[in-house]
């Protein structure tokens, strides 16, 4: 199995980040501002980009410490069954986010290209709480030649 891991500090309270991680409201103002369904643990939140996009599973909530999900359907096909973690480590003043996405059945083009992506989503997540405005999609920085 491969694994996608990144590291991002964040000069906000553990409990900030949590909420920006758990919250529909605040979810959409990162990653896509198409997202509906954040809860509790089994709830199945559905992030769309252009109308497609993950379904991911709620599988592990500990307040303020990690935000765990499975993704369970909606695609990218190759993401079924792939984890996605959010763990958070107070550090000096900040909130170090371990991310990783992991349980990848092969390293391909497309997960180095949502390395990459992952990267530019979870620096509009810094920039959400430590500036007031994410670029979640469409917004966010292409990566892609145009």
């Amino acid at each position: 199995m491969f694994c996608i891991g990144h590291q991002v500090g964040i000069g906000a309270s553990a409990e900030i980040v949590y909420r920006a991680l758990t919250v529909d409201s605040e979810l959409s103002k990162w990653w896509t501002t198409d997202t509906l369904g954040a809860g509790e643990v089994g709830s199945i939140i559905k992030f769309r980009f252009n109308g497609h996009g993950p379904d991911m599973k709620i599988i592990r909530l500990i307040s303020n410490k990690l935000v765990e999900w499975e993704c369970v359907g909606g695609g990218p096909d190759i993401w079924i069954g792939t984890l996605v973690s959010f763990q958070l480590i107070e550090k000096e003043k900040q909130i170090l986010v371990n991310f990783k996405h992991s349980n990848w059945q092969d390293q391909s083009d497309f997960m180095n290209h949502c390395s990459m992506k992952w990267a530019v989503f979870l620096l509009s997540l810094k920039d959400l709480i430590e500036k007031g405005v994410g670029s979640p999609f469409p917004d966010d920085i292409s990566i892609n030649h145009s």
